[in-house]
């Protein structure tokens, strides 16, 4: 069984603290965002508001998940390394994670300070794991239905989507066990919309405690994704109540670190769920107390 606390560069999270990893793309078509955080400063203005709000951790990206504009190793170096080394000298004890499926991109922001690979691609590229191995990184191990980066599924089918997701992603996290990552620095992540339509998405949703039976530190990144959209036939702008929603039901079922692009709501709905399980106190307790 997998350890069950989950290390991340300086910080150390318990079984029972449910952490937000606040979202910053690098990009200039992010579907969410639009570009808002190319501009360095504005990005790193988004970077301190998520720390503020709450975040223990960042995800930095330089590529947009879905088809668009390609975007060469270069490149994405060029939009997320010097950023890295930039947030680690501006805030020491933050963990930074990227997410990519390169693993030339992997070395080059692990030599600027990142200290977690979010590999949402399947392991696409079987070096990212000996990169992380090789600096002492974590890795998040994800399932995308076999699919190649920035591709979108088509007609996909399951016998049982969720055995899939927990057959994959525990072989990729066992492989990169025995590369040399750390075990108590690998999470997994059923990867909602990657590889799934929505009826896929909403099942693991449903079967989340399935994947944290693994004892895999779980992953949820559902913040504003079409399969929230499609539930209630609204635009980007319109999932917030969706997200949220899904947000304590992942929580309540065990997952652990939350992938958001609004940090302050995500953390009131995580800190609100760990009161009432009893393993966060309430912050004041005044009614019918005096």
């Amino acid at each position: 069984m997998p350890p069950s606390s989950l290390r991340l560069g300086a910080r150390e999270f318990g079984p029972d603290e449910l952490a937000v990893m606040a979202i910053v793309n690098r990009t200039p078509d992010s579907f969410f965002d639009q570009g808002a955080y190319l501009d360095d400063a504005a990005a790193m203005q988004a970077v301190d508001l998520s720390v503020d709000e709450g975040a223990a951790i960042v995800d930095l990206g330089g590529v947009k998940a879905g088809p668009g504009t390609q975007v060469d190793e270069d490149e994405e170096i060029r939009r997320t390394a010097e950023f890295v080394a930039a947030v680690r000298r501006r805030h020491p004890d933050l963990v930074i994670s990227v997410d990519t499926w390169r693993a030339a991109v992997g070395r080059a922001v692990c030599e600027a300070g990142a200290d977690l690979l979010n590999d949402a691609w399947q392991g696409f590229d079987p070096q990212l794991a000996a990169v992380a191995a090789e600096f002492g990184a974590g890795l998040v191990c994800s399932h995308a239905g076999g699919l190649a980066p920035r591709t979108d599924p088509h007609r996909v089918a399951y016998d049982d989507v969720v055995a899939d997701v927990i057959a994959t992603v525990t072989s990729l996290a066992h492989r990169a066990s025995a590369l040399g990552v750390r075990p108590d620095g690998i999470l997994v992540d059923a990867a909602h919309d990657f590889g799934k339509n929505t009826y896929h998405s909403l099942e693991v949703t449903r079967r989340l405690d399935e994947l944290v039976a693994t004892g895999y530190p779980v992953l949820v990144a559902v913040s504003n994704k079409k399969f929230l959209g499609e539930t209630l036939d609204v635009d980007k702008d319109s999932r917030l109540e969706a997200t949220l929603a899904t947000t304590a039901l992942c929580a309540w079922s065990g997952g652990r670190v939350f992938r958001a692009h609004q940090v302050a709501p995500t953390r009131r709905v995580l800190d609100t769920v760990a009161t009432i399980r009893g393993t966060r106190p309430p912050t004041v307790a005044r009614r019918a107390l005096a």
